[in-house]
């Protein structure tokens, strides 16, 4: 009976889930239906029409997309902005983080004390002081501004998660290590990492997903030449309000990039998770 309970137990959550997932997925699947339509076919009637009508889908507006070339160069702007700064503030905070957590130096708590004080100031206080300053040093308008304003703005709060993790491992676990002639490097390259994977996995999608869709910040720091795609989307809308057969595909392509990306490292946060469950 207990059996049977439970299995009818499993059945409803794992029914739930599905429509949870599918209700999740349904905007996604419209958007992408959408980009395999032509502009009359949307002014006719909504993307589930093509369940009746197959024949409205083709591959034609990703063809235009591809000869867009605001569009094209806007989405290669994006990843040059996203993965350097993801790839910066986790190598950067992983280190801090570590240093925190288990080093001690003059002024450790001091020093922590103000980085969690930098979480609680809005980014839109800094965007003028910060323009002005990257003005005279040049970097205003260019991708490396851009990635240098995100990494600035993103390291607190990744400091402050590291951190906090890294300090929850068991300090006989890094004692032992350094009985046994470990340096501090070799501790956090083969100790710390790996432990901390979830932890760093987690903050990685959280960064890239914030960075890949922020609007305001490149709309004060990029140029026309270096302006992501949440930018030039928007600047296609203002200027071609109608051009459904270029937006809906660049909306996807907008769309679909973080999607996967949280996936794949998805992955890597369940295996991190139990890996160290095992441990």
């Amino acid at each position: 009976m207990n059996a049977v309970r439970r299995g009818l137990g499993n059945g409803v959550v794992q029914a739930f889930l599905v429509v949870v997932g599918l209700v999740w997925m349904t905007p996604l699947a419209g958007l992408f239906l959408s980009s395999l339509r032509s502009a009359e076919d949307t002014a006719e009637g909504g993307w589930w029409t093509v369940f009746s009508s197959p024949g409205q889908l083709s591959f034609d507006n990703y063809s235009e997309l591809l000869g867009n070339s605001g569009i094209t160069q806007a989405f290669w702007n994006t990843v040059l902005i996203s993965v350097p700064t993801t790839v910066l503030v986790v190598v950067i905070a992983a280190l801090a983080g570590y240093a925190f957590a288990w080093l001690d130096f003059p002024g450790r708590e001091a020093i922590f004390l103000l980085v969690v004080a930098l979480l609680v100031v809005p980014v839109q206080i800094g965007l003028l002081p910060v323009a002005k300053l990257f003005g005279q040093l040049g970097l205003f308008g260019t991708i490396p501004g851009v990635v240098l304003f995100h990494v600035a703005y993103g390291l607190p709060f990744a400091v402050f998660l590291l951190r906090n993790y890294f300090s929850e491992m068991p300090k006989e676990m890094l004692e032992a290590a350094r009985m046994d002639g470990g340096s501090e490097w070799r501790i956090f390259t083969r100790l710390v990492l790996p432990v901390g994977r979830p932890a760093i996995a987690s903050l990685a999608i959280f960064q890239f997903l914030w960075v890949w869709n922020d609007m305001l910040v490149a709309l004060l720091f990029a140029d026309s030449s270096s302006q992501p795609l949440t930018v030039e989307l928007q600047s296609q809308i203002r200027q071609f309000g109608s051009n459904i057969d270029v937006l809906a595909p660049g909306a996807f392509l907008s769309l679909v990039v973080p999607v996967v990306v949280f996936f794949a490292f998805q992955k890597h946060f369940v295996q991190g998770v139990m890996a160290g469950s095992v441990k």
